[in-house]
């Protein structure tokens, strides 16, 4: 066969051959693109379909990290009375701004006194109910001279409800009316006491002027800036701080609210809190415009029991007699020094 003939022959062959090079290029090509097509967007969709179940899952769960009226097991069915601590108490139910039936008790100093000391709303933590806290509420009662209403929020204790943002809002400003309620008590001189979760509730009644004006002083002890802030400390995740304040069921914007409050108060920070960083305390302290601030800063305090510190109520007793003596406008700005205490 000549050369010419197989030259020929062989032309065809090429020509398939280059249309299948072609198409088999085009093709994986194709195949490459829709396979980054998927992995980029299909990939990124699957992403964001997870982020939103996730954020879906923990603002709902939000409520139980938050909020643990049922710790310690027991706690929604048996409330420690002030008696076990030899304290003249009243157990009261009273109605919330919506309806919700509270549970308070009323600690008062002897008759011939009741009126002439102060009065002091006691808002307690996350955890547990009113009457794991009266060893602390106690010695206030002793070292302090002053009458106590302990408030148990809604769904803690035997208070009726469910806990909520906006519920323990409502909570503390009907303990509050209660206590102007009263004709046995000196109204002038009305304490709100804040603990943890506490402290923010009492931030919030402070900035509300129906209920600011009621207010002798606030104190805040080992009290947070805000939960996005504590999210992010306790998962070590800082970006939470940023995630949109929507995604977040309880807010409690304390740092931004601080910038509202104008009542004197007390900043009581222990040193060893190892649940909430005493520098969120530091942050609160410098927001606050009150002109009558303090921040007391405790060596060894911890986050439930910076009350058994020493001169721990001495403290708070020098803060009172300084308000008495001096008023709020002509209290300047004032850091206690660790030496202090």
């Amino acid at each position: 066969m000549s050369f010419c003939v197989r030259l020929a022959r062989s032309k065809p062959i090429r020509v398939l051959r280059n249309i299948a090079m072609k198409c088999w290029a085009f093709s994986g090509t194709y195949i490459l693109a829709c396979f980054l097509l998927y992995w980029l967007y299909g990939g990124l969709y699957a992403f964001f379909l997870l982020c939103f179940a996730t954020t879906g899952i923990l603002y709902h769960r939000e409520d139980q990290l938050v909020y643990r009226p049922e710790w310690p097991a027991s706690s929604r069915v048996y409330v420690p009375a002030p008696s076990i601590f030899n304290l003249p108490y009243q157990s009261i139910y009273s109605r919330s701004g919506d309806g919700t039936m509270l549970h308070m008790f009323f600690i008062s100093q002897p008759e011939d006194r009741v009126k002439q000391v102060p009065t002091l709303l006691f808002l307690h933590g996350n955890a547990g109910n009113m009457g794991h806290r009266l060893q602390n509420v106690a010695e206030l009662y002793h070292n302090i001279q002053c009458n106590i209403l302990m408030l148990e929020y809604r769904g803690y204790g035997l208070s009726q409800g469910s806990p909520s943002e906006e519920g323990l809002y409502m909570d503390a400003c009907a303990g509050i009316n209660y206590l102007f309620s009263r004709n046995d008590i000196n109204t002038n001189e009305i304490i709100v006491f804040g603990r943890s979760l506490g402290g923010a509730v009492a931030i919030h009644l402070a900035t509300k002027p129906e209920s600011s004006q009621k207010i002798w002083c606030l104190i805040l002890e080992n009290t947070f800036t805000s939960i996005p802030d504590m999210a992010a400390f306790l998962f070590g995740l800082k970006f939470l701080q940023y995630l949109p304040l929507f995604l977040y069921k309880n807010k409690y914007l304390s740092i931004l609210k601080m910038q509202s409050v104008m009542v004197p108060t007390l900043f009581i920070s222990g040193l060893t809190d190892t649940l909430v960083p005493p520098r969120m305390m530091q942050d609160l302290y410098k927001s606050c415009k009150s002109s009558c601030k303090k921040i007391l800063p405790i060596m060894g305090g911890t986050h439930n029991e910076t009350w058994r510190q020493p001169r721990y109520y001495q403290n708070i007793c020098t803060f009172l007699n300084e308000l008495r003596e001096n008023p709020p406008t002509q209290v300047t700005s004032t850091h206690w020094q660790i030496d202090d205490i």
